[in-house]
């Protein structure tokens, strides 16, 4: 029951945490925004809120590799393993959206009315793919509210692309009419982090899935998806290896 409860207060927190995340990089709806706070040197800023985003890469890369789990899960529970992971990640986020100090300078402005309303819908459907592509791979396992299925699947959104998650949250970081520099910074910064922690993710699959995930790879784009015509030809070449 104590687990169960914990699983409950992990995945909460994390929700109230990312729908405030949505709000801060829109500047909007809740009470401070990427671009709101008191300003300090700009110097400062660039070092702690580089500290702030390093925190939380070094947190969310550390405790997914598998060697950390095995030593983890001596210490906690295997069933609460997944919770804490998403309890601990959400805390990074809270603490740095809580800390982050503005860098309102403009980057780029778009001026138009359709422009800045295409880029807005944008940004929302980011976030919305973002939300789907959890739903498609096993929502409530992917934040803790159940066990993981260990067997590899390929839901439809993830035979377009690996990782429609990190799709999802790069739309989200770039679609805005209004580049401060301190988003620029965020987004940057973020983009990397999705660029190396992907590539570690990979490895991490193909070492425990083998065979399977490999062949995946090879015919399933990192990030953009394939036109039809190359699929099919992805296709036919995976079934004459197989």
């Amino acid at each position: 029951m104590i687990s169960k409860v914990y699983r409950v207060v992990a995945y909460v927190f994390f929700l109230v945490v990312f729908t405030y995340t949505i709000g801060f990089l829109a500047g909007h709806v809740v009470p401070k925004g990427v671009d709101d706070g008191p300003v300090v040197p700009a110097w400062q800023a660039v070092l702690i809120n580089a500290a702030l985003l390093g925190l939380f890469a070094v947190q969310h890369s550390v405790m997914a590799r598998p060697g950390f789990k095995r030593r983890w899960t001596r210490i906690v529970s295997p069933s609460v393993e997944r919770s804490t992971y998403v309890l601990t990640a959400s805390a990074a986020v809270a603490l740095l959206l809580w800390q982050w100090k503005p860098l309102p300078d403009p980057v780029w402005t778009v001026g138009p009315q359709w422009a800045r309303v295409t880029l807005w819908g944008l940004y929302l459907f980011g976030w919305g793919f973002l939300v789907l592509s959890t739903f498609a791979l096993g929502h409530f396992a992917l934040f803790g509210l159940r066990r993981e299925s260990p067997e590899f699947r390929e839901p439809r959104l993830y035979r377009l692309v690996r990782h429609p998650i990190m799709v999802g949250f790069l739309i989200a970081f770039w679609a805005v009419p209004d580049m401060s520099v301190g988003r620029l910074l965020f987004a940057g910064a973020s983009t990397a982090y999705i660029l190396v922690g992907v590539r570690l993710e990979e490895q991490d699959l193909k070492n425990e899935l083998g065979t399977p995930y490999e062949r995946y790879l090879a015919r399933t784009p990192r990030f953009i998806p394939r036109p039809a015509r190359h699929r099919e030809v992805a296709d036919v070449r995976e079934t004459a290896r197989q």
